[in-house]
């Protein structure tokens, strides 16, 4: 065989996106029967497979599996669709915002989506009985998610009207103005903090860890609407992300509309790492290491790291939300303690080969 015959082309973005869809696909398939079955209680085969069958009503459910059959459609089954959609919107969050800030250690906290939506949360649940009353415990489940997602956005749309300038988006003015707003809503939070009584501050620890164990059925049309839809909605920048790879001005001499692309970046990006933090609290990590796991892997085209990012970033909070009640069990870690567990030592690997490639991170 001559030397050349060896020298086959790299697959191209449009020749690996069927891998990647069906590769990630797989991955995620398999990450949802393991959070499905494995677990402090074990599920087997037959008790999930009679259960989905009684569910379509092609089968009734044998009284053997009835036991079983809870398990899954009370707790584990909406517990480990939500992590999935959280994992695939952090992940193609943060995939858009590595492609904006063209660096590969951008996440969405950088626009401030996390420290707005914890001071939010916080201000919902030490001030929430005195604004509301009453009211307060009406509300219920959906007062920390709400207030997250309305203070995720608010944080983000400050972060990007202080990096406007003249109608134009400076990317490193954007990144400065996310690490202000940040730190005053950490010192908002520590103040609240500081006034809150016991069982408020362990309520506040308990969301700022992040945790699915909260997980109901009626929140995963809503989390798919607000995490699923710009998720999808973030596919379509492939192309002009591609092209703002080279530089902005590049990008626009190849008739991209350069300021729109980053405002629907930022806003799409926003809402779905919001509908996330909303449900699970803070998880960190996901959003920085899936990406660059995804180009590590497949190169940095983002027609192929978008989806594979959405993919891998639900398997792999899955996974890690698997781990974090199963590790303890009977108790249960928060899952951002176990995302953070896995990313930080990624994450100081990343920045020491960079490092010794001499690169700036």
């Amino acid at each position: 065989m001559s030397a050349g015959a060896c020298d086959l082309p790299a697959p191209r973005p449009a020749d690996l996106l069927p891998r990647v869809l069906l590769g990630g696909g797989a991955l995620l398939l398999a990450a949802l029967l393991a959070g499905l079955l494995l677990g402090p209680a074990v599920v087997s085969p037959a008790g999930l497979l009679a259960t989905v069958l009684d569910r379509l009503g092609l089968a009734p459910l044998p009284a053997e599996y009835a036991r079983e059959a809870a398990v899954l459609m009370v707790v584990r089954a909406p517990r480990v669709l939500l992590a999935a959609l959280i994992g695939g919107g952090l992940a193609s969050a943060g995939a858009v915002m590595q492609g904006l800030f063209r660096n590969p250690l951008a996440d969405p906290g950088l626009i401030g989506v996390s420290s707005g939506a914890a001071l939010a949360v916080v201000a919902a649940i030490v001030l929430g009985p005195a604004v509301f009353g009453s009211a307060a415990g009406r509300l219920g489940l959906w007062l920390q998610p709400v207030a997250a997602f309305g203070g995720g956005l608010v944080a983000v749309a400050v972060v990007a009207r202080l990096g406007t300038r003249q109608g134009v988006i400076g990317v490193a003015t954007l990144l400065l103005a996310g690490v202000a707003v940040a730190a005053l809503c950490n010192a908002l939070l520590g103040m609240l903090i500081f006034g809150a009584e016991d069982r408020q501050v362990r309520d506040v620890n308990f969301w700022l860890l992040g945790s699915l164990a909260g997980a109901r059925w009626p929140q995963l049309p809503i989390v798919a609407l607000l995490v699923l839809l710009p998720a999808l909605g973030l596919l379509g920048l492939a192309r002009p992300l591609d092209a703002l790879a080279l530089g902005e001005r590049e990008a626009f001499h190849l008739g991209v509309p350069v300021e729109r692309v980053k405002r629907l970046a930022i806003v799409l990006a926003a809402v779905a790492a919001s509908g996330g933090v909303a449900f699970s609290g803070l998880i960190g990590f996901i959003g920085l290491v899936v990406p660059h796991l995804v180009r590590l892997g497949l190169g940095a085209g983002h027609r192929v790291v978008l989806p594979g990012s959405t993919l891998l970033g639900a398997a792999v909070l899955v996974l890690a939300d698997l781990a974090a009640r199963s590790l303890a069990a009977p108790a249960e870690l928060p899952v951002g303690v176990v995302t953070a567990l896995l990313g930080a030592p990624f994450f100081l690997w990343l920045l020491r080969r960079r490092a010794a490639m001499g690169e700036d991170a």
